[in-house]
């Protein structure tokens, strides 16, 4: 059974930074894409930020310049690094990763940015 689990969530002031961080487990043969989601109260889960096993990685404009995805192979480990932040960045973050060739959730780490 292959689990993801993030950490690194918590309460920060606007400006701050925060390092989520995915680590997936089990029986693992290959990960190919890597990302992170968040889901704001009221809203739908949107993507942030993806990473392919090459390192080529995707944005969305929201957090673009702030956030950095990036990830450790040899660890099976994704990371978000999160500068900057604002209250609107306030989501519950999901960890997703293709595990030998299907799809994979975390359960979500609370990211709470007060003004």
């Amino acid at each position: 059974q292959v689990r993801l689990v993030e950490s690194g969530g918590g309460l920060v002031q606007v400006g701050g930074s925060l390092r989520l961080s995915c680590a997936a487990s089990g029986i693992i043969r290959s990960i190919n894409d890597m990302g992170w989601y968040r889901q704001a109260p009221g809203k739908q889960r949107e993507m942030v930020a993806s990473i392919t096993s090459g390192g080529n990685t995707n944005y969305a404009d929201s957090v673009k310049g702030r956030f950095t995805i990036s990830r450790d192979n040899a660890k099976n480990t994704a990371y978000l690094q999160m500068n900057s932040l604002k209250p609107e960045d306030t989501a519950v973050y999901y960890c997703n990763a293709y595990v030998n060739f299907l799809g994979y959730w975390g359960q979500g780490t609370q990211v709470t940015v007060s003004s």
